[in-house]
């Protein structure tokens, strides 16, 4: 039987295999019926199709996709929907919100060879990436997606922007799902999610693949380990007793925005302390700069070092090789013997951090992904292991604390209102908490018993939220946005009504 990252996006001609029964169904079938009547206003038509992708939560294992290491998240129920309609003879790309104060009417040229204007963010360029991708994709497959034609969009996602939850690939993969299902094709999961992984790097952000892997191929019931290179899915059963909170701290995160100081700086520290990695362990400088791109390529030389100290921990290596005081660039180019330009001349959103960076501080980021890494693993392990749920939940938890550590301390990607809403957490009960997503705002998932769920997010809607709404950042009607527990939700579908 095929794996199922190996199938296609499943095609349903109702809304029920994708949000189940009940009151979720109920919104959901309100959202596609508000959908269908804002496309009919701004078009005068009803769209052939829709897609769906949803957001997610990373349970453990952040910031290390892009380092080529597997990470362990689960798609949440917040999705977004793009309603989309080929317009033949037409060269316009339209494309529209159901949020039409917050999110005006972009036009694009209906031209896959088009340059997203990076210094102009606007919101429709996310779909612009989804097109320009899916385009991509076909040339390399040899398939003739014949003449330009216009497309007719419209726009609904309700995984809150800035939180961490993965809106910008939710939106991403829909957009291009949407485009294959117009086009009347359909690829196998895993292609897709290495396609929109690439797709969202033509907005500036180096994205190492995971948000784009859980979305598209996410299971209802099941958490995933995502292995890259080649990526796949392993489903997860996660103990029952325990249910994940999410809870925004309502510090937006705008990773395209800020990127060059945060994002994509941390993926040039660590590709500069993989190099310097590789030379102080044996390799010429020039087959360095050239060959090793991400830590999981010096961890074998490190894990050999190691071994002569008697351990299999590529952290020992770490700490010998890498000061941990911060490098200058002029400190890292004498152990290079080039110019970190010259390095990273083929990428203009690395050129932009080297402007941006003062320092580098490649000892902290090393040891950060060399040890999360190993948690996401010793994580997998524990939920598969014969311990009892109380014990497993426990070492769950204490996982995830880890993790936090590390993120705050090593990595540096918190922020204060994410520290303050972690420790609320943790003194509310949580067995374990951390911030997920890039940091630097966004959200935290907690792991709390089932039977305290109602009782915890009353307690976090008293001693976080509540001085914030009489503060005016939230309106006490959204509440439900911004703290709420979710089981592992389903992946992308396309929908024909």
């Amino acid at each position: 039987m095929a794996r199922h990252d190996d199938l296609p996006v499943p095609i349903f001609k109702s809304l029920e295999p994708v949000y189940g029964s009940g009151s979720q169904l109920e919104e959901a079938e309100l959202r596609f019926s508000k959908l269908k009547s804002k496309f009919v206003e701004i078009f005068g038509h009803s769209p052939d199709i829709y897609a769906r992708s949803p957001g997610r939560v990373n349970l453990i294992g952040e910031h290390i996709d892009y380092e080529g290491y597997s990470v362990l998240p689960m798609a949440i129920r917040q999705d977004t929907i793009v309603a989309i309609r080929k317009v033949e003879g037409e060269k316009v790309l339209k494309i529209a919100n159901v949020n039409s104060e917050k999110y005006t009417l972009c036009t694009y040229p209906a031209d896959p060879d088009q340059e997203i204007d990076l210094k102009n963010h606007r919101w429709g360029h996310y779909f612009i990436c989804g097109y320009k991708g899916y385009y991509e994709y076909a040339k390399s497959k040899g398939i003739d997606v014949g003449k330009a034609f216009g497309l007719e969009v419209v726009v609904d996602g309700v995984v809150p922007t800035g939180s961490g939850l993965s809106s910008s690939a939710a939106f991403v993969c829909s957009s291009t799902i949407a485009i294959m299902a117009v086009l009347g094709a359909n690829f196998p999961k895993k292609e897709l999610a290495q396609l929109t992984c690439e797709c969202e790097r033509h907005i500036g952000t180096q994205s190492g693949g995971m948000d784009q892997a859980i979305s598209v191929m996410a299971q209802s019931g099941f958490a995933a380990l995502i292995d890259f290179n080649p990526i796949r899915a392993t489903e997860l059963q996660l103990p029952a007793g325990g249910t994940f909170v999410i809870a925004h701290s309502l510090a937006e995160s705008l990773k395209a925005v800020t990127s060059a100081t945060n994002y994509n700086n941390r993926v040039v520290e660590c590709r500069l302390a993989s190099i310097v990695l590789g030379i102080k362990l044996g390799m010429k400088a020039e087959e360095a700069i050239t060959k090793v791109k991400t830590l999981s390529d010096v961890e074998g030389l490190c894990v050999s070092f190691a071994g002569t100290r008697s351990s299999s921990d590529p952290v020992l290596a770490v700490k010998e090789f890498l000061k941990e005081e911060p490098y200058s660039a002029e400190d890292i180019e004498a152990i290079l013997n080039e110019k970190l330009e010259t390095i990273f001349i083929s990428s203009p959103s690395s050129l932009d951090v080297l402007k941006a960076a003062k320092h580098f501080k490649l000892h902290q980021r090393a040891t950060h992904v060399y040890s999360e890494a190993k948690r996401v693993f010793a994580f997998k392990d524990t939920v598969s292991s014969k311990l009892s749920e109380e014990e497993m939940l426990k070492k769950l938890g204490d996982l995830m604390n880890d993790s936090h550590y590390s993120c705050s301390v090593l990595y540096e990607c918190s922020c204060p209102e994410l520290e303050e809403l972690v420790k609320v957490c943790r003194d509310n009960g949580a067995l374990g908490a951390r911030l997920t997503g890039a940091g630097w705002g966004g959200c935290a998932v907690a792991l709390v018993k089932e039977n305290i769920v109602p009782q915890f997010i009353l307690n976090l809607k008293e001693q976080y939220f509540q001085a914030r709404i009489e503060k005016g950042v939230i309106k006490k009607a959204d509440l439900g946005l911004y703290v709420f527990a979710s089981k592992p939700s389903s992946g992308a579908a396309i929908i024909e009504l």
